[in-house]
């Protein structure tokens, strides 16, 4: 979905057929300035979106940045100035605050998964458990946190995982027609034992999952087939593990937590007579 589509739904199923609150204030022309506040730490992601949320109720709201996606603040920090209507930012302010607290915390919690490894070679992948509707916006809080995006649907990589194994009656067997039939994307496999890697490999496939694999498990995949094939670990990565399973040497590590599980940072937007 397109980025004016999803803020235009997303500010019609809030505000409908009026805000009528603000409405009964008749506030008429009144203006007022407020701030976006972080209350606390934690990484910018989604002040454009937040913007276009502002001036597609009013075009003539000013917004100006005081950060930019990416940065690290504080708590207490003033992240942007509004500048408008009353009435205008009264009935943008929640739905700019749902995008913006989501982004940021999704950028936060990619930026603690990836400080864990950031000198080592393995990169943070993120999946397809988003929000629907939102992918496109939680993958760029993802690259904005230090995160590598993973594919964007079903339609920019094959993957065959689990249950497209037993359709087709091995992995083999699965490799060989997808091999048949597409000959322009790279293939991952998912598998969950060392038996399932070696038909994987010999499959000739360009990544393997090693799925829910303890770690001594994943060091015996990565040194047999090191240079032959691309690892990515999948499944129960958390702070305390992370660290462990990059140094099996696998080159990727993936984490659907950081666009399911992340928790929103904590951001107000306080008007100032």
């Amino acid at each position: 979905m397109k980025l004016n589509s999803i803020i235009e739904e997303a500010i019609f199923e809030d505000l409908g057929n009026g805000d009528i609150t603000t409405e009964c204030l008749d506030l008429g022309p009144e203006m007022s300035v407020a701030f976006f506040v972080a209350k606390e730490a934690g990484v910018i992601a989604g002040l454009d979106i937040a913007f276009k949320v502002f001036t597609y109720i009013d075009p003539e709201v000013k917004c100006v940045a005081y950060k930019k996606d990416g940065d690290q603040v504080e708590a207490n920090t003033e992240i942007a100035k509004i500048t408008g209507r009353s009435a205008s930012l009264l009935k943008a302010e929640r739905v700019a605050l749902n995008f913006l607290q989501r982004m940021c915390g999704i950028a936060t919690s990619t930026r603690k998964y990836s400080k864990k490894i950031e000198n080592t070679k393995t990169k943070l992948l993120d999946t397809r458990k988003t929000t629907p509707l939102l992918r496109s916006l939680e993958k760029y809080a993802v690259r904005v946190g230090g995160g590598f995006n993973h594919r964007f649907g079903l339609y920019d990589m094959i993957m065959i995982k689990e249950n497209h194994i037993r359709a087709a009656g091995s992995i083999t067997e699965a490799v060989k027609r997808v091999k048949h039939n597409d000959t322009s994307h790279k293939i991952e496999v998912e598998t969950t034992n060392l038996e399932e890697v070696d038909e994987a490999v010999k499959s000739g496939a360009d990544r393997i999952m090693l799925d829910n694999m303890d770690i001594e498990t994943m060091q015996s995949a990565v040194a047999k087939y090191t240079g032959q094939t691309e690892f990515e670990a999948s499944g129960n990565v958390n702070l305390d593990n992370i660290e462990k399973i990059a140094s099996t040497g696998v080159d990727f590590i993936s984490v659907g937590a950081i666009t399911h599980s992340y928790k929103s940072m904590d951001i107000s937007l306080l008007f100032r007579k």
